[in-house]
Formats: C-alpha cells, structure tokens, sequence
C-alpha cells in the first residue's frame, strides 16, 4: 500500500525532502500535472509526507476518503478547464516560491467532496505520464 496525494494539494513541497526513498515529484507540466505524486513502487509508507503537508492532501491509498467532509477553506485543485473549478490560486511553497494555479476552488464547510479520483491519476503519472521518466 502506497500513500496518496490528493486534489487538495497546492504543491507546497514540504512532503518531498522528508521522503527517505525520494518518491514523491512535482508534475511537470503544471498545468496537466499540477500536484506532487507519489511513486507507489517506491513508497515505503513511513507516513513522514502526511505530517508536513499543510493542506492534509495525503493519505494512505486504501484510507483517500470518497466522502471528505471539508471543515472549510480548503482549496482544492484541478487541471485547467475542469468545471466548477474558476478560483485562481496564488501562494508560496515552503520555500518561499510563487505557487499558481488557473482553475480551483473553495470548499464550504460540511461539503462532501469525492477525492478518490486522485488515486488514479497519481497511478496515470507514473505509468504513461512525465512520471514515468521519473524514477
């Protein structure tokens, strides 16, 4: 079992350096890969990525909620054009570099929102995307 980014990521990247095997990446392009993946042939599930994402985006893969209830205020990202997805983002990583993202938006509290999709594409990352080469 690997450990999961989810749409809630804002590519922060605090979750990468503390990875002891180095499987976590940024997608490249942003803008059809705008999070951070993780290898799952790689992940060790040591867990150390979940503590230092801000956003609470990671999560063991058997354990991605399909039925997150949002406490409100959480961002949660998309690739460009996704409906529903209109909110530009602009922050800093933690470290201090611009963060942008075209297309996401703000959950309410007590929305209920599906982020089991992120299972795949993290798997599509590495399997026939820019992740593939990787490794």
């Amino acid at each position: 079992m690997s450990h999961v980014i989810t749409s809630l990521c804002l590519r922060d990247g605090a979750c990468a350096p503390v990875c002891p095997v180095e499987c976590i990446v940024p997608g490249k392009p942003e803008g059809d890969w705008p999070n951070y993946y993780i290898d799952s042939d790689t992940c060790i599930d040591c867990g150390a990525c979940e503590s230092e994402c801000p956003f609470g985006a990671i999560f063991l893969e058997d354990e991605v909620p399909a039925t997150y209830k949002a406490k409100g205020g959480e961002r949660q990202s998309a690739s460009a054009g996704t409906a529903g997805f209109t909110e530009p983002y602009d922050g800093k990583n933690h470290d201090g570099d611009p963060v942008h993202f075209a297309s996401t938006r703000t959950l309410k509290v007590g929305e209920v929102v599906d982020l089991t999709p992120s299972i795949a594409k993290n798997a599509d990352f590495f399997k026939s995307g820019p992740g593939y080469n990787a490794k």
